[in-house]
């Protein structure tokens, strides 16, 4: 085998030799569109070659190559040769020199034209070493040497890559979409025999309870439910989001609570697909909490608002929705009254956990002293982030002492979500495909298949 000074070299002067072939075009041609060659390769088929090689043709010569493919004295060092180097004494040369330095093949064996210039005086050794190179390298197939390369190139590159069946994440996920945007076109959503009252709240603030109202509202009225969204906001996010008007003048839920207006005259209807209304919220509402103090049965007036509106309707609504502020006021007092169950939203972070046990508390005293048949029927977790670890002990907290109100559906964080309300929109009418709008549209479906919990009814209701 040859040393790995000698095969350094080697593979400079054979593939310049290579390159020089003027069948195959000049160097400068083949450089930019030669394959890259694994070296560890081309050193194996180099010494298989070698080894079995056939003896090389004396009737080759330097000469019938150009002068560029001539060894510098730099490589030349690099075969163990000095300028003291000479005569028969030398050390051979490490391929096996065929041919004598003695009898050198003519200058113009090309023709004057193509005669290179005459070398400078070198060591016989160094003259050897020049003559015999190439003599090696006509008895090398370059062109097997470079493909068997390539091919092992190739095979290496497909060690531990992905068999075709594998799916990549994002592919992964489109599936999942499409799978789950087929099962709700499916659907066939169960309608309640009687209509449901729920209010959404939490007295923690930004956990969700308009964004939750309005799309849980939206979903189930594009499955066929009439539904009816309250909203009890002094913000007015819910109207908003439903594309209803809620400017100063415009009759609103103040107008009932405060100045027993009939809710009928105020309900307003969405632009959203199927049967959704509102029942919307201005500026005036911020100042109801003050006006409610004096007046009688304070805690009831939504209630009673409420049961006429049903009691007169011929087609009542399957679901009622009633937006809360985040607070424990005398509004969100009027909102469990008139329920018969509580919808909690819970972000799914520490804060919002922190305030439920004090929100439990209160639904509690409401049912004992005010509404008997109120329930914590549902739990809806929202803006869950996967990657945390927080979101997911969170989530897994809940389930735990909750397990029989937590939905199986998880709201996940969305941009789309957040971005429908600028549009006078749900999620599920702006982006229907989102995995927001699906989420909450599979929530919507989960707690209809759930029904209402088995509790007596209240009078004065239907």
């Amino acid at each position: 085998m040859a040393s790995a000074a000698s095969r350094g070299w080697f593979h400079k002067k054979g593939r310049e030799d290579s390159v020089s072939d003027p069948a195959v075009g000049t160097p400068a041609e083949q450089e930019s569109h030669s394959p890259s060659v694994s070296l560890a390769a081309f050193d194996a088929i180099v010494d298989a070659q070698l080894n079995s090689s056939a003896p090389e043709d004396p009737s080759h010569s330097t000469e019938n190559d150009p002068p560029t493919t001539t060894p510098s004295v730099d490589e030349t060092d690099d075969l163990g040769f000095t300028d003291a180097d000479s005569g028969d004494d030398q050390e051979e040369a490490p391929f096996h020199v065929k041919q004598s330095i003695e009898n050198p093949v003519p200058a113009d064996a090309h023709g004057p034209e193509s005669a290179p210039a005459a070398p400078e005086a070198t060591s016989p050794a160094r003259a050897s070493a020049r003559v015999s190179v190439p003599a090696v390298s006509a008895a090398i197939d370059w062109d097997a040497a470079t493909h068997a390369a390539m091919a092992e190139d190739a095979a290496s590159a497909t060690v531990g890559a992905p068999s075709p069946s594998a799916k990549a994440p994002l592919a992964e996920e489109v599936a999942s979409l499409t799978r789950r945007r087929q099962a709700i076109a499916e659907l066939v959503l169960p309608l309640p025999e009687k209509t449901r009252v729920l209010t959404i709240s939490n007295q923690k603030g930004g956990v969700g309870k308009t964004t939750t109202a309005v799309n849980l509202a939206a979903a189930l009225a594009r499955l066929g439910a009439k539904v009816l969204v309250i909203d009890l906001d002094p913000q007015g996010n819910a109207s908003t989001a439903l594309g209803v008007e809620h400017r100063a003048d415009v009759p609103s839920i103040y107008n009932v609570i405060i100045e027993d207006l009939p809710l009928e005259s105020v309900v307003q209807k969405s632009p959203e697909e199927g049967e959704l209304y509102c029942v919307p919220a201005n500026i005036h509402l911020a100042g109801a909490e003050i006006e409610l103090v004096s007046l009688v049965a304070r805690e009831q007036r939504l209630r009673r608002a409420l049961d006429v509106h049903l009691g007169e309707m011929d087609e009542p609504y399957h679901y009622v929705f009633i937006d809360c502020p985040p607070s424990l006021g005398l509004l969100t007092i009027n909102a469990f009254v008139a329920a018969s169950e509580v919808l909690i939203p819970i972000q799914c972070e520490y804060y919002a956990l922190e305030g439920l046990s004090q929100l439990l508390k209160n639904i509690e005293m409401i049912e004992k002293h005010l509404n008997p048949v109120l329930r914590v029927s549902t739990i809806l977790l929202t803006m869950y982030d996967a990657r945390t670890n927080l979101a997911n002990q969170v989530a897994q907290d809940v389930r735990d002492h909750f397990p029989q109100q937590v939905l199986s559906t998880i709201i996940p964080r969305s941009v789309r979500v957040s971005e429908a309300p600028s549009y006078g929109q749900s999620v599920v009418s702006y982006d229907t495909n989102s995995s927001g709008s699906l989420s909450y549209q599979e929530a919507a479906a989960e707690m209809a298949r759930r029904g209402a919990p088995q509790v007596s009814a209240r009078t004065g209701g239907k």
